[in-house]
């Protein structure tokens, strides 16, 4: 059986049932009341909005990417799983985040630090100003962002995870380079298979990282009323309780993952 980067990339990196759980509970804190309609931007194979749509019979979900491969991989694999109601409920378009939808949702969410492709103010302000009319007048836009030492710092990570049908394999995340002068950065995901052959930079990322007062700030400056971060309730032990709510002060962690929301 050939390789197949997006079955391992969805079975390593990825925790739809997760985003959902916090995309729900970040918009429940903020506006006391449970969201039906989600944007997933950088969509990829939209895992997140097929388990958003299983998890209510009334959400809707809108998935938006560029890059027609992984949604056609989407299309074989959790879509055609779908029943026939919830494919009704889920609609995916090629198309550029940065152009506004005339539909408008509760919740834009930009997963896995997607967003940091934007590498200058201008481009990040015309993707923040098209998600603000994109959503509904108690909507709410969510970026998931890490930062920390550990997440500039050269060096490579690995994890071994199993797949259903295929066995073991290893998940390597690969921090190549990091400029402090201009924050770009180079990432890179690779693989190891059950076979033990190794596929080197399956995913590769050219980002800058954005800090949480820049993007707090732009957000401000595209219109929003208001922003919060959701940052991980450390819990009595410190250890992290998976759950994240709003703070205005964080610890200073080796590495974090955060959630930067827009209020409109």
């Amino acid at each position: 059986m050939a390789f197949d980067k997006y079955r391992h990339y969805e079975n390593s990196v990825q925790t739809p049932e997760e985003h959902v759980r916090i995309f729900e509970s970040m918009f429940f804190q903020i506006r006391r009341k449970e969201a039906l309609r989600l944007r997933e931007d950088f969509c990829g194979t939209f895992l997140i909005s097929c388990e958003w749509i299983k998890s209510n019979k009334l959400r809707t979900a809108t998935g938006i990417d560029l890059d027609p491969e992984p949604v056609a991989f989407g299309r074989k694999h959790s879509y055609s799983k779908l029943t026939s109601t919830q494919k009704r409920r889920l609609d995916l378009r090629l198309q550029d985040v940065c152009v506004p939808t005339p539909d408008k949702h509760e919740i834009i969410g930009a997963g896995n630090f997607s967003f940091n492709i934007f590498k200058d103010k201008k481009a990040l302000k015309k993707y923040f100003s098209a998600a603000r009319r994109s959503l509904t007048p108690d909507g709410i836009f969510v970026l998931e962002m890490a930062g920390g030492p550990g997440f500039i710092a050269k060096g490579r990570e690995q994890k071994t995870y199993t797949m259903p049908g295929l066995g073991k394999f290893t998940y390597y995340w690969d921090q190549k380079s990091f400029d402090p002068i201009t924050h770009f950065g180079t990432y890179a995901i690779h693989f190891k298979d059950r076979h033990g052959v190794m596929h080197k930079d399956v995913f590769t990322y050219d980002w800058r990282v954005w800090s949480i007062p820049e993007l707090r700030e732009v957000m401000l400056e595209c219109g929003f009323k208001d922003t919060k971060v959701f940052w991980e309730d450390p819990g009595p032990d410190g250890s992290g309780t998976g759950e994240y709510v709003a703070m205005e002060k964080g610890d200073n962690a080796f590495a974090w993952i955060a959630f930067v929301v827009g209020i409109k």
